[in-house]
């Protein structure tokens, strides 16, 4: 019986393998596809293309105009590391008020699942860049936070707000029979929680956590509006300067897509970790 399921277990894991790489050829060639559909499109409007004027806002080799010592990075990789750090900063602030949010929506306190509500429903339901200029303009100067710390509290505040709602659909979800075979070993409430209803949650709520993640990374793209240098403010910026319109824009994307894939791949990762087959 072991041997049988060591081999179903060994034909499951090379159909997956099997079926991950049909599913990278096949985004590879969709990717192409529209890749050539664009380059095709642009030249025929009359666009003249001049990737050899593009490469060097990714990386300036020695002795490019302007470089230093040796190798170093270009305006859009400069512009994709202040981006991370708006990501991450938001990223961080987001769960923390998710928690609270949830932690309040399922407290026995009136007033505190009023607020939660409050919280969740006008945050998600104004646009993002209304939210960024308040924030920016109006409470930033009361607290004396600059644009940084005013990017990373909108995205922080606006996304969180998603990561309540997912959390707290992750906790819905878990069946009411863990809740009373908890009851039934004596366990307390909090202890249910920390053991047994917050580990299936998570496991629950990780796939769509990821997409909010990865909606952070390209809700950032609105920091430009407060002139942050970020990666699309630097594109508009060499853009600009240069007009090579398509060429910025292609690598911009280019660089916006490899983040994201990142990020789930990381994420696959953990669910493979934590035993979860979406």
């Amino acid at each position: 019986m072991l041997c049988k399921n060591s081999a179903v277990s060994a034909f499951a894991g090379q159909f997956r393998n099997g079926r991950t790489v049909v599913d990278v050829l096949a985004y590879v060639a969709l990717m192409g596809g529209l890749l050539t559909v664009v380059v095709h499109g642009a030249s025929q409007s009359g666009y003249v293309w001049q990737w050899y004027r593009a490469w060097r806002f990714l990386f300036v080799l020695p002795g490019d105009a302007g470089a230093e010592g040796g190798a170093s990075a270009g305006l859009l990789l400069q512009g994709l590391g202040v981006t991370l750090q708006v990501a991450a900063g938001s990223l961080v602030l987001a769960l923390l008020l998710a928690a609270v949010a949830v932690a309040l929506r399922l407290s026995c306190l009136r007033t505190g699942r009023l607020v939660a509500r409050l919280y969740v429903e006008s945050v998600r339901n104004t646009p993002l860049l209304v939210q960024l200029f308040v924030t920016y303009f109006a409470i930033a100067p009361v607290f004396g936070l600059g644009r940084m710390a005013s990017a990373v509290m909108a995205l922080g505040v606006f996304e969180g707000a998603y990561m309540a709602e997912i959390l707290r659909a992750g906790i819905a979800a878990v069946p009411q029979g863990q809740w009373e075979a908890s009851r039934s070993l004596g366990m307390d409430e909090p202890g249910t929680y920390v053991q047994v209803i917050l580990p299936q949650a998570l496991r629950r709520a990780l796939p769509p956590l990821t997409g909010q993640a990865v909606s952070l990374v390209k809700d950032s793209s609105l920091a430009s509006a407060i002139a942050i240098h970020e990666l699309t403010m630097q594109a508009q910026t060499i853009i600009a300067e240069t007009f090579l319109t398509f060429e910025v824009w292609l690598l911009t994307a280019a660089i916006y897509l490899c983040v994201t894939l990142s990020l789930s791949a990381v994420a696959r990762l953990l669910e493979r970790r934590m035993h979860f087959d979406v």
